[in-house]
């Protein structure tokens, strides 16, 4: 069973840094695609940044230049470096393992930007 653990959402303020991490089990880590998804309230989900197991990366305009994903596949672990935070970066970040072109989620960590 495949089990994706998000944690170090909170409250930051603008232009402040944060990382989460997402601890993955169940799936061979080092060839799976990750990624971390937010959902902001009343809007879709949408892709924040991937990285390959290859380590190929990819992100949103929105967030490069100040966002990287990262992987220690030793440790089965996705993190996402979130710095100069801005308060439309206020969503709910979900972890997302792509293992043999199947999907999962994790339950998503709260970030909170104040102006």
């Amino acid at each position: 069973q495949v089990q994706l653990v998000e944690s170090g959402g909170g409250l930051v303020q603008a232009g402040g840094s944060m990382r989460l991490s997402c601890v993955a089990s169940g799936i061979i880590f080092s060839i799976s695609s990750m990624g971390w998804y937010r959902q902001a309230p009343g809007k879709q989900r949408e892709l924040v940044a991937r990285i390959t197991g290859g380590g190929g990366t990819n992100y949103a305009d929105s967030v490069k230049g100040r966002f990287t994903i990262s992987r220690e596949n030793a440790r089965s672990t996705v993190y996402l470096q979130m710095n100069s935070l801005k308060p439309e970066d206020t969503s709910v970040y979900y972890c997302n393992a792509v293992h043999y072109g199947v999907n999962s989620w994790g339950t998503g960590t709260l970030v909170t930007v104040s102006s």
